[in-house]
């Protein structure tokens, strides 16, 4: 379909595949400087904005979307939080984020940074193209890559740009357009999953709660006052059909049950989920005139809480070197992306793993691996240099290294 003929042309310097947060957020980055882009996605923005994912915010992604003007609902409805807890051995454990290194979180669901985002660029002008199909990114070896894709309307279009972002997802097609004697993917897969739900209920807690038992993992966050996102392991084969809502309730209850009488507030369940998870990253993240940003990326487990940050600061760094390569230096500029990004990619790979298996009960596991886990776990808690590693890690890090 490259040579067929076309409806329209459209040139602009930067063309972007995916308006999930990543790609939304740099078009903002981008517009604000006066670079003008094109955003395409194959999904409508009502599948995006109802595909309920969980969110929390380090502090400076907050103060991005405040800041540049994206929206500053986040800090009404937004919730700050200054810590977590860590729940094992039957007690709870909270870190204080705020007394360890002064930062703290947002609890800010993904779906809201989403609206936020697309309302933004909506009320600027800004170009964005939503349930469109059949997209081509020819030519990023060039310095003329093209963008081709069919409108809703059964339209067919072309952009012309200098760059290509292509921040399409964990399923990312623009990662392929890079040859696979040229890429090197790394990965692990877990051998667990989380079962997620939303469930009509009050706050059991006012901060997240991690949970490690000898019954498995769980999760108890917050979504609002009256709904909340829970979460507790399971195998990646489960089915959400053979959970009843009172058989979910009794294990998550199993999960934080301790010597303090802690137990969650039940009512119905409106969702249930098995969410599969693993670690990945492709290298290179740029290609000619094509760099990839976000989950097109690298992903990682959700115990760190780091995807979204990792892609809101994927975006950060790429708004400034596009605008650097846009203003002068030229496609020599692109060369500074990956290390800059690489680096908290790998260490958010690091901190996801190291909570994934410091909370969770791998299949096999002996009581020896439970015992060692609880000393990680109390080296954790009971020392002021792990309850600031943890504080550290989960709030995140400078967005330039030292």
């Amino acid at each position: 379909m490259a040579d067929a003929a076309v409806d329209t042309v459209a040139s602009v310097p930067v063309a972007v595949i995916g308006a999930g947060p990543a790609g939304l957020m740099l078009a903002h980055l981008l517009g604000r400087a006066g670079v003008e882009t094109i955003v395409v996605d194959t999904r409508t923005r009502r599948e995006i904005e109802t595909t309920q994912r969980a969110g929390i915010l380090e502090a400076d992604a907050a103060r991005d979307l405040v800041e540049t003007g994206v929206s500053d609902r986040i800090l009404r409805d937004g919730c700050e939080h200054e810590g977590v807890e860590l729940r094992f051995g039957g007690r709870p454990h909270h870190i204080d984020f705020k007394q360890l290194v002064g930062a703290s979180v947002w609890l800010y669901p993904q779906t809201d940074v989403f609206i936020d985002l697309a309302d933004a660029l909506d009320r600027d002008g800004g170009a964005v193209h939503f349930g469109v199909k059949d997209t081509e990114v020819l030519g990023v070896t060039t310095d003329a890559p093209r963008v081709r894709y069919t409108a809703p309307d059964g339209s067919r279009h072309e952009i012309r740009a200098r760059y290509v972002v292509g921040a399409d997802g964990s399923r990312s097609m623009c990662r392929d357009l890079v040859p696979e004697d040229r890429r090197v993917r790394y990965g692990k897969e877990y051998p667990f999953a989380w079962f997620g739900i939303l469930a009509e209920a009050p706050m059991s807690a006012p901060e997240l709660v991690y949970a490690h038992s000898e019954h498995g993992f769980a999760l108890i966050s917050q979504r609002t006052e009256t709904v909340q996102r829970m979460y507790f392991q399971c195998s990646p084969e489960e089915s959400v059909d053979a959970w009843p809502d009172n058989r979910i309730w009794e294990t998550l209850q199993a999960r934080v049950a301790g010597q303090d009488g802690f137990r969650l507030k039940e009512g119905p369940v409106l969702e249930k989920t098995v969410l599969r998870f693993r670690s990945f990253v492709q290298e290179p993240m740029r290609w000619g005139s094509m760099t990839l940003a976000g989950d097109a990326a690298h992903t990682v487990p959700p115990t760190g809480a780091r995807g979204l940050n990792l892609a809101l600061h994927d975006v950060k760094v790429l708004a400034d070197v596009l605008l650097k390569a846009l203003g002068g230096a030229g496609e020599a500029a692109l060369d500074e992306y990956q290390p800059r990004a690489l680096q908290r990619v790998w260490r958010a790979q690091n901190f996801s793993y190291w909570m994934t298996q410091l909370l969770h009960t791998a299949p096999g596991s002996t009581p020896f691996d439970l015992r060692r886990q609880l000393g990680e776990l109390d080296n954790v808690v009971g020392t002021r240099a792990g309850r600031t590693y943890l504080a550290e890690q989960y709030t995140g890090w400078p967005t330039r290294p030292h």
